[in-house]
């Protein structure tokens, strides 16, 4: 994995954490916020290719809909 890839997974993960804090719900085990971040990121760069917008802000849209 690469250094980039490490850093959007871990910006992730502390956008994960921010959010469950933020609902007030119990926030996950490292290993299930390091498998939803993989997610995300691999999720985020699909769309990415697709609509050649920015990961970074893909991802923080994806993590917004995450309260819904």
């Amino acid at each position: 994995m690469g250094f980039i890839r490490r850093q959007e997974e871990q910006l992730v993960i502390r956008f994960l954490v921010w959010k469950y804090q933020r609902m007030n719900l119990r926030v996950p085990a490292l290993s299930e916020l390091q498998h939803q971040a993989s997610k995300f990121v691999d999720e985020a760069h699909r769309i990415a290719r697709k609509t050649g917008r920015n990961v970074v802000s893909i991802i923080k849209e994806m993590i917004e809909d995450l309260k819904k």
